[in-house]
């Protein structure tokens, strides 16, 4: 498999995340996936450990944008819940939107990690953005169609990402 598809972390979920390690490597802001990262698939409910995840990162000085391709009524909801900034339609894999997220944070690429459940859009694009990539479990087993055929896939990188 391309080390492409690879990300720098894997963990069960976005409260995994060792941010005092991701502090020592100079990261400073996150680009976060919405579904079945944030949230469950296809709902505007925020859990409430999310919701104080995100109070500590902002306290700790960590800037965050959510970078979903859905629309904008999906994705303003959960942004404005969270007070952070968003960008809808993103097209992942494709670079643009990353490099949009990072200039709307004004930060620098290597200040960034992309935090997201799926490899083929949100590992992939923040790879091929330069990125520094945080692969998380779903929050949910309830997915898009697509994504679920996308999961078949996955699979094989999973599996030797596992034995790694």
């Amino acid at each position: 498999m391309p080390a492409i598809l690879y990300p720098d972390i894997y963990v069960n979920s976005i409260l995994d995340i060792p941010l005092p390690t991701l502090e020592q490597l100079g990261i400073k802001a996150f680009i976060l996936d919405l579904d079945n990262t944030l949230t469950e698939w296809n709902s505007n409910e925020v859990r409430e450990e999310i919701i104080d995840w995100f109070v500590r990162i902002k306290a700790a000085g960590f800037k965050a944008c959510i970078l979903s391709n859905n629309g904008e009524q999906r994705v303003i909801t959960v942004a404005q819940r969270l007070d952070i900034p968003y960008i809808f339609r993103a097209r992942k894999p494709s670079r643009r939107a990353f490099y949009k997220a990072i200039e709307l944070m004004q930060v620098q690429p290597a200040e960034t990690a992309v935090i997201g459940d799926q490899i083929f859009t949100d590992v992939l694009g923040g790879n091929r953005a330069g990125l520094f990539t945080i692969l998380v479990m779903p929050i949910a087993r309830r997915e898009f169609a697509g994504t679920k055929i996308s999961r078949l896939f996955e699979y094989f990188v999973l599996r030797k990402l596992k034995r790694m």
